[in-house]
């Protein structure tokens, strides 16, 4: 297995391990998107860390050699597949965070892109060289670069192909970075800071964030209130407010 995910409380790691340097062929592909389906039906998860393993890579992109089997008839079902398993990543209902262990290239970085949460180690590498192989970014790079950090920084990092250091990653807001060795931990961190506030509250704030980015700014208002708005009568609106009111810490129950 070159997809393994384990569970410590409400928080799942899933680690892609495909030595050395964990890139995504076709086996992985397959296996990320079986792991993705579990995670989704597992109601006990409330946040995914998604790493590579080791401390060379996070993923350092795709298997090039199976490029050459390719032809413009053929693209569009290894595209579409890689496309559609981080689009499913991006739409989970819960937080999604990536833990950056190195290098993040072509994919990788396609695939830390479609997270929420990007955490990296201070010697991370981030890129994307698909045009240094005489393509382009195809699993959603040019359009979640350009969300993420601005249509000037996606252009140059994708015409170029050019490899970006931690410092300037994290200055152009696409990662944060964090002490090489603690990247895990600081993922583990957030991601249980993130499991004590109610899971529905989450899931709606992601969800208004991600399709109110959309949305010119009046009708992203009007869906903020809308989506906002059935929070009120749940039971963790009350058991949150209860235990504010009773200086406890709240027990949510997602309902």
């Amino acid at each position: 297995m070159t997809v393994q995910i384990e569970q410590e409380g409400a928080v799942f790691t899933l680690t892609i391990s495909n030595p050395p340097m964990n890139t995504l062929n076709a086996d992985v592909l397959r296996e990320l998107d079986e792991a993705i389906t579990k995670i989704a039906e597992d109601e006990t998860v409330r946040a995914l860390i998604i790493t590579g393993d080791g401390d060379r890579a996070f993923v350092a992109g795709a298997e090039i050699s199976e490029f050459l089997g390719l032809d413009e008839e053929t693209a569009p079902a290894l595209l579409g597949k890689g496309s559609g398993i981080f689009r499913r990543i991006e739409q989970l209902e819960i937080p999604v965070i990536a833990a950056i262990n190195g290098y993040a290239l072509g994919g990788g970085l396609e695939l830390a892109l479609a997270c929420d949460i990007r955490v990296a180690s201070a010697k991370a590498k981030v890129g994307l060289p698909e045009a240094k192989l005489g393509i382009v970014p195809g699993y959603g790079g040019t359009q979640r670069l350009t969300r993420i950090a601005g249509p000037g920084t996606a252009k140059e990092l994708i015409f170029t192909g050019r490899m970006m250091d931690a410092e300037e990653a994290q200055r152009r807001g696409i990662i944060e970075v964090v002490a090489d060795g603690e990247v895990l931990d600081k993922a583990r961190e957030i991601a249980e800071t993130i499991t004590k506030n109610g899971p529905l509250a989450v899931s709606a704030a992601k969800r208004a964030i991600d399709e109110g980015a959309a949305l010119p700014l009046d009708d992203a208002l009007q869906l903020e209130t809308d989506i906002c708005s059935p929070l009120f009568g749940s039971g963790d609106m009350r058991e949150g407010a209860t235990a504010f009111l009773e200086k406890r810490q709240p027990q949510f129950t997602g309902r």
